[in-house]
C-alpha cells in the first residue's frame, strides 16, 4: 500500500528562504502572514490531506463515479464527509477574496494547499480546483450582481463551479463550437448543445452546479470572434438567493477514462437551458482564459504531485526491497542480499525525481508569487513585470511541468520492478492519474505553441528579455569560488542556447512557420530546464548561507548542495541538445508525404 508524507519541511524552505514571504508584509493580504501562521497553514494542511484524503485515493479510483437513470451522479464512499470537512476547514477559500467570504491570504499558501491535497488525491482536488477557476472567471468579468449571487456560495464550498468548453467535434479550435445562446425577453438566454469531458460536471457534493459554458448568440461572428461566455446553473437561483427550478442542463455520460476515476468527467446535455452572459457579447474568450490561464496553472501543479507521490514510495520501497550487491562491494554483508538503492541506475531515477519535484514546487510556489504581486505590487512597473513573468512562465509550468512529472511517475514505476506494473502497490495509479495532465487545459503541443508562437513576441519580446536578464543576473552574482559556481555557470550556458533558440526563430520562423511548429516542444523544454535551475541555483544560495550561519535544518541544507550540482550536472547540458534539435529545422519532419506513413 502506499503511503504520503506531506513534504513540509521542503515548502517551508521555499516559502521562508526562497520567496522571503515575510518581506512582502506591506502588500495587501500579506500583512498578516507572519512565519508561525505560514507554518501552522502548512503543517495543518499536511496533517489534513494525510489523514482524511489520501486514505481515499485507492479505493476511490477502485469505485469510481456511478451514473443513475435520473442523470444524477455518486462519488466514491467517503467523498462526501471528506468534502464537508475540507470545506468546514476553509482550506479552498485560503487566497480568495475576504469580500466574498475568503481569507484573502496569498496565492502562494493557497497553490501550497492545492498541492498538498493533489498529491494525497488528485480526483477529489479536481472538484474546488475547477470551482477555484470558475471564480476567477466571474471575478474578472462577471457583473457586480453576479459575483453577490455565485461567488459566497463558491467560495464558502456549498455550490462548486465547471468549465464547459470542449465539443465532441472541436477541442483547441474552439472557433469550430456549435453550442447557441438564444436571447430571452427577461434578459436571460436558452442554451443548448451538447459539450464532453467535463471535469465535475455532475455529482452530489455540491447543493449547486455553477456551470461556466462558451456558445454562440445568433448573429455573431464566425470563428472564436463569435463566442460569449454564461453562467448555467444546476438550479436556478431565485432573488433571494435560494434554489429554484431545475434547470435544463444534465450529464448524458460520465466518460470511461484511463485514470482519476474518483472525479465524474461528463458529457453535459444543454436543453434550453437559462444561462446569463457574463461581460459583453462575443467576447467570452476573453473572460475564459482567466479561468483556462488559472487552470493550467494547477495542472502544471499536479505534475508535480504525482511525481511528489510517486518518488516518495520508491524511495521507500528501494529502502526495503533486497537485490543484488552494490558493484563497490556488498553494502549490507551481513545480509543476503544489498537493498536496491545502491544500485546506480535505481539511484540515476531517484535523484531525477529528487532534483525535479524540488525544482519545480519551487517554480510552481514562485509563479504564485507572481500571480499575487501582478495584482498587489506597490506599484505599476512592478505589476507589469510580474504578469509579464507569469505569463511567459504558465505554459513552461504546465508543460513541461506534466511532460516531466509523467516521466517521473513512470520512472518511479520502474523502481518497482514488476511489482510496480501490480495494483496493489499502487505506481500504476500515479502514473494513469498523471498522463492525463499532459492533454488537458490545452495539450502540451499547444502549450509550446503558446511559448513560442505568441508569449516570445507579445510587447516586443519584453516578458522573455527580462527573463533572460532575470537568469544572467542571478548567474553573474556568484563568484568563482562558491560552492554552487559550477551550477552557474552551466545555467548561464543553458540560458545561453535559450537566447540563441530563440534568436534561431526570428530568424527562420518568420519565412517558414513550419519551423517554429517543429521546434517549439524543444523550446519548452530548455525554458523549462533554465527556470528550474534558477530556483536550483536560488535554493543553493540560500542553503549555503544558512550552512554557513550554522542556521536550520543541516541535513536539508546539504542535500540541497547536492542536489542542485546533481541538477547542473545532468539536467542543464540538455539545453544544448535541445537548441540543436530546433536549428535542425522542419524539412525532415514534413517532407514525407501522407501515404508515406501508411504501412
Amino acid at each position: 500500500m502506499p503511503t504520503f508524507t506531506p513534504p513540509v519541511r521542503d515548502t517551508l524552505f521555499v516559502i521562508e528562504e526562497i520567496l522571503r514571504l515575510q518581506d512582502y508584509a506591506a502588500l495587501p493580504g500579506f500583512e498578516n502572514v507572519s512565519p508561525d501562521i505560514v507554518r501552522t497553514i502548512v503543517e495543518e494542511a499536511g496533517k489534513f490531506t494525510a489523514e482524511v484524503l489520501f486514505p481515499l485515493n485507492q479505493s476511490g479510483d477502485r469505485q469510481g463515479c456511478t451514473r443513475h437513470e435520473d442523470g444524477s451522479v455518486t462519488t466514491p464512499e467517503g467523498f462526501g464527509e471528506a468534502y464537508r470537512a475540507f470545506c468546514e476547514a476553509g482550506w479552498d477559500s485560503i487566497a480568495h477574496p475576504e469580500e466574498f467570504g475568503g481569507q484573502g491570504m496569498p496565492q502562494v499558501l493557497g497553490f501550497t494547499v492545492k498541492e498538498y491535497v493533489t498529491i494525497a488525491n488528485q480526483a477529489f482536488g479536481m472538484y474546488p480546483g475547477l470551482t477555484g477557476g470558475a471564480v476567477a472567471a466571474i471575478l474578472a468579468s462577471g457583473s457586480d450582481e453576479q459575483k453577490a449571487t455565485y461567488l459566497p456560495r463558491m467560495i464558502s464550498g456549498e455550490w462548486s463551479g465547471t468549465m464547459n468548453l470542449t465539443e465532441p467535434h472541436c477541442g483547441t479550435d474552439l472557433g469550430l463550437l456549435r453550442t447557441k445562446a438564444e436571447p430571452q425577453a427577461d434578459g436571460s438566454y436558452s442554451v443548448t448543445g451538447t459539450k464532453i469531458f467535463i471535469s465535475a460536471g455532475e455529482h452530489d457534493l455540491t447543493s449547486n452546479i455553477i456551470h461556466l459554458v462558451l456558445a454562440r448568440i445568433p448573429g455573431a461572428p464566425e470563428g472564436s470572434k463569435g463566442i460569449s461566455l454564461f453562467i448555467v446553473p444546476k438550479f436556478v437561483v431565485n432573488a433571494d438567493g435560494s434554489l429554484g427550478a431545475r434547470n435544463g442542463v444534465s450529464c448524458g455520460s460520465i466518460e470511461e477514462k484511463m485514470g482519476i476515476h474518483a472525479n465524474a468527467t461528463c458529457v453535459m446535455n444543454y436543453d434550453g437551458a437559462k444561462g446569463w452572459l457574463i461581460g459583453e457579447e462575443n467576447r467570452g474568450l476573453a473572460a475564459m482564459f482567466v479561468m483556462m490561464n488559472a487552470a493550467r496553472l494547477g495542472v502544471g501543479l499536479q505534475g508535480l504531485a504525482q511525481a511528489e507521490i510517486s518518488y516518495q514510495n520508491a524511495v521507500q520501497y528501494a529502502q526495503d526491497r533486497r537485490q543484488g550487491r552494490a558493484l563497490s562491494g556488498p553494502a549490507e554483508p551481513q545480509q543476503s542480499a544489498d537493498p536496491i538503492f545502491v544500485h546506480s541506475d535505481v539511484r540515476r531515477m531517484l535523484m531525477d525525481a529528487k532534483a525535479f519535484t524540488e525544482g519545480m514546487r519551487a517554480l510552481i510556489l514562485f509563479g504564485a508569487l507572481q500571480v499575487d504581486l501582478a495584482r498587489k505590487a506597490g506599484s505599476e512597473a512592478e505589476r507589469q513585470a510580474a504578469d509579464d513573468l507569469i505569463g511567459l512562465l504558465t505554459p513552461v509550468i504546465k508543460g513541461y511541468g506534466t511532460d516531466k512529472g509523467y516521466d517521473i511517475a513512470t520512472n518511479m514505476q520502474q523502481v518497482y520492478g514488476g511489482h510496480g506494473y501490480i495494483r496493489e502497490w499502487g505506481m500504476e495509479q500515479y502514473v494513469r492519474d498523471a498522463r492525463i495532465a499532459m492533454i488537458y487545459e490545452g495539450t502540451n503541443g499547444v502549450q509550446a505553441m503558446d511559448l513560442a508562437g505568441r508569449k516570445l513576441a507579445a510587447n516586443g519580446g519584453r516578458a522573455v528579455r527580462a527573463f533572460f536578464k532575470l537568469v544572467d543576473d542571478e548567474c553573474a552574482g556568484v563568484g568563482e569560488s562558491s560552492p554552487y559556481a559550477d551550477l552557474a555557470q552551466r545555467l548561464a550556458k543553458a540560458n545561453g542556447e535559450l537566447k540563441a533558440a530563440t534568436m534561431w526563430f526570428m530568424g527562420n520562423a518568420m519565412t517558414n512557420r513550419d519551423n517554429l511548429g517543429a521546434g517549439a516542444h524543444h523550446y519548452m523544454h530548455i525554458a523549462g530546464l533554465v527556470a528550474l535551475g534558477l530556483m536550483w541555483l536560488r535554493m543553493a544560495r540560500a542553503a549555503q548561507a544558512k550552512l554557513a550561519a550554522g542556521d536550520g535544518d543541516k541535513a536539508l541544507l546539504e542535500a540541497k548542495l547536492v542536489t542542485a550540482r546533481y541538477y547542473g550536472e545532468r539536467y542543464l547540458p540538455d539545453a544544448g541538445a535541445l537548441r540543436r534539435k530546433i536549428e535542425a529545422g522542419a524539412a525532415s519532419m514534413i517532407e514525407l508525404p501522407v501515404e508515406a506513413f501508411a504501412r
